[in-house]
């Protein structure tokens, strides 16, 4: 770290100390600028931060540097999606977990699931099972297609495609005539996803869909 970046470090961090809400969050904000490893030592400490826009903005971009230590990482992320106070604050390390595939995170991300009616953070939680790839992630997904928020059962359509288990086939295919196009057209791309016959007999059928968003869509999957 050159002089005058180790300078500006120094500085930011100094100023994440403050009692100021507001010079702390362009402290978070300026260092942006810094290298990975410095940045995400501010971020650090800013996820714990007393002001949660703050924390919510230092753990979403956990999301992105944290490759930088996963295992602190991971340490950060369960400790705010099972402890911060803020569902919103939980509901983005729930997504920072599922975007640096922090599989270690699935339990902790199962049990919070469980145990929340916030469609906000079960969305999250749901996307983020799809990111991590793991294969008793199926049950969870095969039980949020049933969620009365569509936003979640939307998700869970996309996860489903993304875990690649051919049983999803099956669950998916009452869909196709799902009323909501929103929900066929996710059915569409998650199908593609998990191919199989069954899944382009339904696709085939998707082509001739009355939303073109539906049939356009479905047609560049099947090409």
């Amino acid at each position: 770290m050159s002089e005058t970046s180790e300078t500006q470090f120094e500085t930011l961090r100094e100023q994440l100390a403050i009692d100021d809400m507001g010079i702390r969050m362009k402290a978070l904000h300026a260092s942006r600028s810094l290298p990975i490893s410095e940045r995400f030592t501010l971020l650090s400490i800013a996820a714990i931060d007393s002001y949660a826009r703050i924390r919510y903005d230092a753990v979403s971009q956990i999301g992105t540097v944290g490759t930088v230590d996963l295992e602190k990482s991971l340490a950060i992320l369960s400790d705010r999606l099972s402890l911060d106070p803020e569902i919103d604050v939980r509901a983005a390390a729930a997504a920072s977990l599922g975007s640096l595939q922090l599989t270690q995170a699935f339990d902790l991300l199962k049990k919070s699931y469980e145990s929340t009616n916030d469609w906000m953070f079960q969305f999250s939680i749901v996307a983020a099972i799809g990111e991590l790839g793991n294969p008793q992630g199926f049950d969870l997904l095969a039980e949020a297609l049933q969620s009365p928020n569509e936003l979640v059962k939307i998700a869970a359509i996309g996860s489903l495609g993304d875990l690649g288990n051919p049983a999803s086939v099956a669950l998916l295919l009452p869909l196709v005539e799902d009323p909501d196009w929103q929900i066929r057209h996710r059915v569409a791309q998650s199908l593609s996803q998990l191919g199989g016959s069954e899944a382009r007999a339904a696709l085939e059928k998707l082509v001739n869909d009355p939303m073109p968003q539906v049939s356009e869509a479905t047609r560049s999957f099947l090409a």
